[in-house]
């Protein structure tokens, strides 16, 4: 299991995706998070990790900005009665703690079953930022190469607008 950005960064760097690393204190909340975005170019998401009832596993990936009504979300991604997973269960299966989570914690996920969804709205941007499986940087990518890491990764996802 990764567990270091440096880590990550060596994985991105070993399969040729050029990345743009910001470095910032450490932030917990997307709020937190837009006190340290000036200068750095491209949409930032919001990563939600999920359990339902059925113990499925869901991470969705969306735009920081965008309010995701969750039983409205649940019709559209086929989860019955989901609740953000618990921090012990996040650590397990992503290797990542609260305010730390990203599609880049999936190369932790090689045991588990998640689904993955991306929110077509972040997809249509060209560069995306997510946390380098660590709180206190931003990773810049093309969101092309979150596809090529994904598909890196061995994980399926679906791309379906929030």
């Amino acid at each position: 299991m990764l567990k270091t950005q440096e880590e990550l960064l060596n994985v991105l760097t070993q399969i040729n995706i050029e990345y743009k690393n910001h470095e910032h204190p450490a932030v917990y909340t997307v709020e937190e998070a837009d006190l340290h975005h000036g200068g750095i170019e491209g949409a930032h998401s919001k990563n939600l990790f999920f359990k339902d009832k059925k113990k499925n596993l869901f991470l969705v990936v969306t735009l920081s900005e965008k309010t995701i009504i969750i039983k409205e979300m649940a019709k559209k991604i086929n989860a019955k009665s989901p609740s953000f997973g618990k921090p012990d269960l996040l650590a397990q299966v992503l290797g990542v703690i609260p305010g730390s989570v990203t599609p880049f914690a999936l190369v932790n996920a090689q045991n588990h079953d998640i689904k993955v969804i991306l929110d077509k709205d972040l997809m249509e941007n060209k560069l995306l930022n997510f946390h380098p499986l660590v709180n206190t940087a931003t990773t810049t990518i093309a969101s092309k190469d979150l596809i090529k890491f994904l598909d890196h990764c061995n994980q399926e996802f679906e791309i379906i607008r929030l």
